[in-house]
Formats: C-alpha cells, sequence, structure tokens
C-alpha cells in the first residue's frame, strides 16, 4: 500500500524587502504553531528560483504562500487553486523571485512532474520599497488568516495540523531572522535613513 500523498508547503519571497517577505514569515508561523504530519514539509523558499524544482516535483500537492500583485486593496488576501495558480504568479510580477518560481511551475509540468493539486495563498503588498524593513501592519495581520486557509486545506488533503503546545517548533530560519528579533533589531531612521543619501539629495 502506498503512503499519504507528499504535501510542500512552501514559503517564498524576501525578508528583507518589508512586505516581499510575507510568504516566508507565513511558512515560518505554520511550522512554529503546528505540529503537522510527516509527510508534510515546510520550507522557507526565498528567491531560490530553479532551485526549489526538485522539491516541487517530488511532491503530490503544494501549498504556496506568498506577496502577490492581484491590483486589490492593500492587506488583502486571496486564495488561487488549481491552474490558475501559474497565471496569477505571473500575471504581475513584482520581483524577480515570482519570474522564477513561475519557470518552476513551468519546469515541472513540462517534465509531466507538476503536483496534482495547487494552491497559492497571497496578500497583496502595502510597501516593498523598504530595505530592511519588516511587513506593514495591514499585510501581518493575515497571517493568521493565511495559516487558516492553509490548515484547512492540509486538513482537506488528510494532514490536518495539530495546534503545538509549549515550545515553538523548529526554525526554517536564523534566530536572527526571526520576526521579533529582526524588527527589535533595525537601527532607527537616524542611524538608518531609508531616503537616500543626504549628500545628492537637494533641497527645495
Amino acid at each position: 500500500m502506498s503512503g499519504p500523498a507528499s504535501i510542500l508547503v512552501l514559503g517564498i519571497g524576501n525578508l528583507l524587502w518589508a512586505d516581499e517577505g510575507f510568504g516566508v514569515r507565513c511558512a515560518e508561523a505554520l511550522a512554529e504553531r503546528h505540529v503537522l504530519p510527516q509527510h508534510v514539509t515546510v520550507m522557507d523558499g526565498g528567491t531560490q528560483g530553479l532551485y526549489l524544482l526538485p522539491y516541487v516535483e517530488a511532491a503530490e500537492r503544494l501549498l504556496v504562500f506568498d506577496a502577490v500583485d492581484y491590483g486589490d486593496p492593500p492587506g488583502t488576501l486571496r486564495v488561487v487553486v488549481g491552474d490558475a495558480v501559474p497565471r496569477f504568479m505571473g500575471a504581475k510580477k513584482m520581483s524577480l523571485h515570482q519570474t522564477g518560481f513561475q519557470e518552476v511551475l513551468a519546469s515541472a509540468e513540462l517534465l509531466g512532474r507538476l503536483p496534482a493539486e495547487l494552491v497559492l495563498v497571497g496578500c497583496q503588498p502595502v510597501e516593498l520599497e523598504d530595505f530592511g524593513g519588516s511587513l506593514r501592519d495591514e499585510v501581518k495581520a493575515q497571517i493568521g488568516p493565511a495559516l487558516d486557509v492553509a490548515c484547512e486545506w492540509l486538513a482537506r488533503w488528510g494532514a490536518a495540523p495539530l495546534p503545538r503546545n509549549g515550545a515553538g517548533g523548529p526554525r526554517l530560519n536564523e534566530a536572527s531572522l526571526a520576526m521579533d528579533a529582526y524588527e527589535a533589531g533595525r537601527p532607527g531612521e537616524r542611524e538608518a535613513w531609508r531616503g537616500g543619501d543626504a549628500r545628492f539629495i537637494q533641497e527645495n
């Protein structure tokens, strides 16, 4: 008898670019807050592009968290399912990682190894042009609802998560990149002004 279908939960994006980190923060929160069956793998896919292809090919079901520009009001959560996922990820690219992941899906499909079921849980970003910034409040508030959606799909796939009691689960990143530590360690505006180099800005 074959075992349960392998499931990959993938958070993609760039933690260093404000709301671009939404997908990774969701994956981190899922691993921290829930105990998952052994046939479920949760990964920080970052901006790895085609390096993710072997993991996607090995999965029978794929759930992706990402910040995606749907043209919705900032902070809006949207769920895309099935064949629509590749189209949504390539409709309006915000960054190179989306081009890279669209290529991953296209390559897996070409090889006949695309997961049988695809789900994208995406959030409309508020701010991207803030190197070193964290999630804006409207986007951070959607982590919980995004996890609720993910847990519903995992349960539908026979892999219902259980709430984790006590200490947090396995880390997907270095402790210094955990959201609380990352936000606490950010220099203030005076020490790391993000408006540009004052030597090259002319006063009106």
